[in-house]
């Protein structure tokens, strides 16, 4: 598929409550490591436009991944990648795929001015649960790591209900929880 809504919630977590998330629910033992490659303009363009651009380098295969703001969540735009292809874009020779390249045209984006800001490492657990995906993610950039608790759903009444009786059932504070490319941008900036 190469766009989609994606309706999600997130719920940044403390070390103890993802364990004890982990510990409750049968998530995979061995997490899937993903690493995040995010790119923006030099005057940020993207994030002026509330998108993100990324591609995601997961089971040995990268997807760019552009995300738009939508009316009902955020809608993605993806375009598979060679092991060529993402090498040359990691190194500043930004090949563009059709998908992706119709959306930045939309943007105004031109190609040749994306820059690569870094990475950011995910140790991830899924799993299927009452008509939702759960995601246990331990993420890592530059010198942050971070806990969080992710749920897509094919509704958004679906998804709060659900992330309130999580949240609810295991004790958990609800807190503001940027995606992340915004810590990973953050973090960065901080420096």
């Amino acid at each position: 598929m190469t766009q989609e809504i994606e309706i999600e919630f997130k719920n940044m977590l403390t070390e103890t409550e993802f364990e004890r998330l982990l510990n409750s629910f049968p998530f995979p033992e061995q997490p899937q490591t993903q690493i995040n490659y995010y790119f923006e303009t030099a005057d940020f363009k993207l994030k002026a436009s509330g998108a993100a651009l990324r591609i995601r380098k997961k089971l040995g295969s990268y997807t760019l991944t552009l995300k738009q703001p939508h009316d009902k969540g955020l809608l993605e735009t993806h375009d598979t990648l060679t092991d060529q292809e993402a090498a040359q874009w990691l190194n500043g020779k930004i090949v563009m795929k059709k998908n992706v390249g119709r959306q930045l045209k939309m943007l105004d984006i031109a190609p040749n001015k994306l820059i690569c800001f870094g990475s950011l490492i995910t140790e991830r657990r899924e799993l299927a649960y009452k008509d939702i995906l759960l995601v246990l993610d331990y993420s890592k950039y530059g010198e942050t790591a971070d806990y969080e608790l992710e749920l897509e759903a094919g509704s958004a009444e679906t998804g709060e209900r659900m992330i309130d009786e999580i949240l609810n059932g295991y004790n958990i504070i609800k807190r503001e929880t940027p995606n992340k490319i915004k810590r990973f941008f953050r973090e960065k900036m901080d420096k």
